[in-house]
């Protein structure tokens, strides 16, 4: 008995030894999150409540930088319809590309990792020497697009620097990035079960059925997933508006977070700013989460017996 005691004392030392290491490996993440994480986002909100500028005195106003934000300020109003805007337009034809390039990359043909990395290589450009790609691509005098329109006898275009060609040119760009969308959906066409293609050809469906009743079902989960990652992504886009665009002309690309970053940094507003950041949130958070309701209704998991 005694020697069972005495058992029970040694393991019990060596697990609060491995508890007390594993509180000293995870305290430093513990203490980043608290640090540069939470503590930000607790004090965006009381800046948000708040006049501050940059090296002004700091007023405490309650909520009234948001009444100014909904019953004041055109530009406001105006970025979150260019934002939706470039949203609803870029979601679903790069998501399209995706899936299309995804298809053909799964096929069994010779070379297919050569096509697999090139089709994922503007991923690894960084966005700023992207823009300035697609900057040279839509130069009204000497770019490559006017260039080829040219070339066959058809008018050319102002591309970005048109008011109303401004966003769809930004959305005709943003199918350059589809990688990553790209890869996650190739993944989940290699997850498709072989068995489920063998019984729509043992019941004489051809391709068109195996697509329609086989690999759409199966690819709900991961276009789901892209779905909320593209909302999030496409809510927060920035670069190309900062980099070609300056939000013009005429504020048509005042994208929502060029604005709170000119907010910001530029006319020194913090508090303003960071009411525009909580606003952007809640839009996110009530976005995604109005997917997440949607999808018991489209969205197929095997085994649910759907």
């Amino acid at each position: 008995m005694a020697h069972e005691a005495a058992k029970k004392r040694k393991l019990s030392g060596i697990a609060r030894m491995e508890r007390n290491w594993g509180i000293a490996f995870a305290m430093p993440a513990v203490l980043g999150f608290f640090l540069f994480v939470l503590g930000p986002v607790v004090a965006s909100f009381f800046f948000s409540l708040t006049d501050w500028n940059i090296g002004g005195q700091m007023n405490f106003t309650g909520f009234g930088n948001y009444r100014e934000m909904f019953t004041e300020d055109k530009l406001f109003s105006k970025s979150l319809f260019v934002t939706l805007y470039y949203s609803l337009g870029s979601i679903p034809l790069s998501f399209l590309a995706a899936f299309i390039i995804a298809l053909l990359l799964n096929q069994k043909v010779k070379g297919l990792s050569v096509f697999r990395t090139i089709y994922y290589m503007p991923v690894l450009v960084p966005s700023i020497a992207n823009s300035m790609l697609w900057l040279w691509l839509y130069n009204p005098d000497f770019g490559l697009f006017n260039s080829l329109l040219n070339g066959i006898g058809l008018p050319g275009s102002q591309w970005i620097y048109d008011e109303t060609m401004a966003v769809p040119s930004l959305i005709l760009m943003s199918t350059w990035g589809v990688g990553n969308a790209m890869v996650i959906f190739l993944a989940g066409l290699q997850g498709v079960p072989g068995h489920l293609y063998e019984a729509v050809e043992v019941d004489g469906g051809g391709a068109l059925r195996k697509f329609w009743h086989v690999t759409l079902p199966s690819m709900t989960p991961t276009i789901f997933f892209n779905v909320v990652m593209g909302t999030i992504g496409t809510l927060q886009v920035f670069d190309q508006a900062y980099v070609m665009t300056n939000g013009g002309p005429n504020n048509a690309t005042l994208f929502y977070i060029y604005y709170l970053y000119r907010t910001a940094f530029s006319e020194s507003e913090m508090g303003y700013a960071a009411a525009l950041a909580w606003v952007l949130f809640l839009i996110i958070l009530a976005l995604t989460a109005l997917v997440f309701r949607s999808s018991k209704f489209w969205v197929y998991y095997e085994g649910e017996g759907r």
